[in-house]
């Protein structure tokens, strides 16, 4: 993760991703963010480069020569003034140099969904892939064994996806296979999920239940919780009939348990005493 420090080198970046994405189209957007990620996955693999250009003993001038004698011809000017911009910067790390440079290409594929009118799809598409792959043990494991190769796993995917979610969403599912921010597969879904939900300004609440909540149900829940922690939040449920009844609730570190197994659970572990 960014230090606190680094989020202000990380800004030059995103104002400049800002400024570009109010006047591109959602299109030109996304394949800004598809060509970062390319870049990300060059660093990931050059070791020296990814040093040579977060290196601060360096003037700024050397490594934005360095970035442009990369890069030029070969992404479009959007792109390289993004990079740019983050070579730019200071960083206390060529891993946090590199995490910059794809949060910051993540970021333009969720800009690119946003203008189109498509984020709120995007997150539950990734949250309900998710859940496919939670629920069937052969498929999380061929999409996490990164002992596989990850054109192998990344052909897996749009397979699976075609024709069945957006552009972005099966962009960013590869983004989790390649391991977002050192993450394992789950955990980086996980996290580009609650990033799309951060950029609408909304927490995300994971809800267990035995059963399926009703329609009404699940609005009088989300309500509470939005008026609990001051800000609209999403429910993401997961029905799971082991919990027997009941309901779980989390909401980043917050977890309310209230379900009959956990009950059952506590009741063995007090007649054991």
């Amino acid at each position: 993760m960014m230090s606190i420090g680094n989020r202000e080198s990380y800004a030059a970046a995103t104002d400049e991703l800002t400024a570009y994405a109010s006047t591109a189209s959602a299109a030109d957007v996304a394949a800004l963010g598809d060509e970062l990620l390319a870049v990300a996955r060059l660093l990931s693999g050059e070791p020296r480069l990814r040093r040579a250009l977060s290196d601060s003993s360096t003037t700024v001038e050397q490594r934005t020569e360095l970035a442009g004698a990369l890069l030029t011809g070969k992404v479009a000017a959007s792109t390289l003034r993004v990079v740019t911009a983050l070579v730019g910067a200071r960083w206390h790390s060529p891993s946090e140099f590199l995490t910059a440079v794809e949060q910051t290409g993540v970021n333009a594929l969720l800009s690119s969904a946003s203008a189109a009118g498509e984020l709120t799809e995007v997150e539950d598409e990734l949250f309900r892939f998710g859940k496919v792959v939670a629920g069937d043990q052969a498929l999380g494991g061929a999409l996490g064994d990164t002992s596989v190769p990850a054109a192998r796993r990344t052909e897996l995917v749009r397979e699976l996806l075609a024709g069945k979610a957006k552009p972005v969403t099966v962009r960013l599912v590869e983004v989790a296979l390649s391991g977002f921010g050192g993450r394992g597969f789950a955990a980086s879904l996980d996290r580009l999920i609650e990033l799309a939900a951060d950029r609408q300004d909304r927490d995300l609440a994971y809800v267990t239940v035995a059963r399926p909540l009703a329609e009404a149900d699940e609005a009088a829940l989300a309500a509470k919780l939005s008026e609990l922690y001051g800000r609209d939040v999403s429910l993401k449920v997961t029905v799971d009939p082991a919990i027997i009844g009941g309901i779980s609730v989390r909401v980043g570190s917050d977890l309310y348990d209230g379900t009959i197994l956990r009950r059952l659970t506590e009741a063995r572990k007090a007649f054991a005493k």
